[in-house]
């Protein structure tokens, strides 16, 4: 699948949750860098545009947003509003995010370093 949500196991005790990532287990890749976006403009759309080579994982750290994903055939929306679930994208899916929440933080994980040449700004397919 080029894109699909994952459900993370959350560990709980009295000391309060944990959620991890590894590669193979929730993460099908080898993080290579993370980032994250707050204070977003509630109008805001963020994205637009897919990567010709990473792959993603989306997760609201806090808040929620809306991810609209377009893989050149079918056009899908989802909306991250939990720690315990993340969003998955393979490379070449087209992604927007918006309708941040005021609260929103937003953490990506992403399998390649960052390189403007392989952003690619218009839909293909």
């Amino acid at each position: 699948m080029k894109y699909s949500v994952i459900n993370l196991e959350k560990h709980e005790d009295s000391r309060g949750k944990l959620i991890a990532f590894e590669k193979g287990v929730n993460c099908p890749f080898e993080v290579k860098r993370a980032f994250f976006m707050y204070d977003n403009d509630i109008p805001a759309i963020r994205g637009s545009h897919s990567n010709q080579k990473s792959q993603f994982l989306l997760i609201a750290v806090k808040g929620k947003c809306k991810i609209k994903v377009i893989d050149g055939q079918r056009s899908d929306s989802f909306i991250l509003d939990s720690p315990e679930k993340a969003l998955y994208l393979d490379k070449m899916i087209w992604k927007e995010i918006s309708d941040f929440s005021k609260d929103a933080i937003i953490l990506v994980l992403a399998s390649e370093k960052y390189d403007a040449d392989e952003y690619m700004v218009e839909i293909t397919g």
